[in-house]
């Protein structure tokens, strides 16, 4: 059973979850709301194989509606059998926790997932995202990442916070699969991947190398690092000048451009094929 049943908005622990939905809270205390039966299961899956689990789930806390409860008997189980304190709230307190328009009646307290970027092992492909500030973008380049099969995605100090609830929902459970650091300069990363042998591009439409060409010449055959940047005017000129280049998709037809997570989708799949070809 449910440890307890919220029906006030004005509960002191509602109140409590609620405010992780700003940044200045959520680095306080180090916690972040998911919301969602799928993206809880990702992060109830993660328990003890994440990087920053130490030892414990990383789900703290679990919120759901009776009707949640129900349809999602598993999760809850789930969520009872690792310790996790479940809680059944009412529609009016779902409708205050939760960030989206629709809530599925579901959403977990979890502890901070990143880790420190001396404590990434070998690297093969990462993506390192510098001032990308649109979460919906940082989400969904952190889930092509996982996808492409990154072993780390660096967000620098420039970027948005990877648990705001929009990034956190745009990576659909990515941010419980591989390593992600937090918070360092691109000046860091950059020279930590070029410590640990990984060559570093700069993705920009306004790049003097072709991203084909690139391939073609196999430079992307190795560990390979990729930069992304701002949505609207890309990478500043020093971040660009700490790569070994800036690279550019190359548009065949009519548009002036891509945007950020697709390109950021091509670079890392092609890549990826590079990488495992015989």
């Amino acid at each position: 059973m449910a440890s307890h049943e919220f029906t006030s908005i004005r509960s002191p622990r509602i109140k409590g979850v609620r405010r992780l939905a700003k940044r200045t809270f959520r680095q306080r205390e180090r916690r972040f709301l998911v919301e969602g039966p799928q993206a809880v299961r990702e992060a109830l899956a993660a328990g003890e194989s994440s990087p920053a689990a130490a030892n414990s789930s990383v789900v703290l806390e679990l919120y759901a509606t009776a009707e949640a409860m129900q349809r999602h008997i598993d999760l809850v189980d789930a969520a009872r059998a690792a310790g996790v304190p479940t809680h059944r709230v009412s529609l009016d307190v779902m409708s205050e926790l939760a960030q989206t328009v629709t809530p599925q009646g579901v959403i977990a307290v979890c502890g901070f997932v990143d880790v420190p970027l001396e404590q990434v092992g070998n690297v093969r492909l990462a993506a390192v995202l510098s001032h990308v500030r649109d979460p919906g973008n940082a989400g969904t380049v952190l889930r092509t990442a996982d996808a492409a099969g990154a072993d780390v995605v660096i967000f620098t100090d420039a970027s948005v916070d990877p648990y705001n609830g929009k990034c956190v929902r745009a990576s659909a459970g990515s941010l419980f699969h591989l390593p992600v650091v937090v918070g360092v300069t691109a000046a860091d990363a950059v020279a930590f991947l070029r410590d640990v042998g990984v060559r570093v591009w700069a993705a920009d439409g306004g790049g003097t190398k072709d991203l084909h060409e690139v391939a073609d010449s196999s430079q992307l055959d190795g560990p390979v690092g990729w930069v992304f940047g701002n949505e609207a005017w890309g990478l500043p000129d020093d971040v660009v000048r700490l790569t070994d280049g800036a690279v550019s998709v190359p548009i065949y037809g009519g548009a002036e451009s891509l945007n950020l997570a697709t390109a950021a989708a091509v670079c890392l799949y092609t890549t990826a094929r590079q990488q495992r070809r015989p």
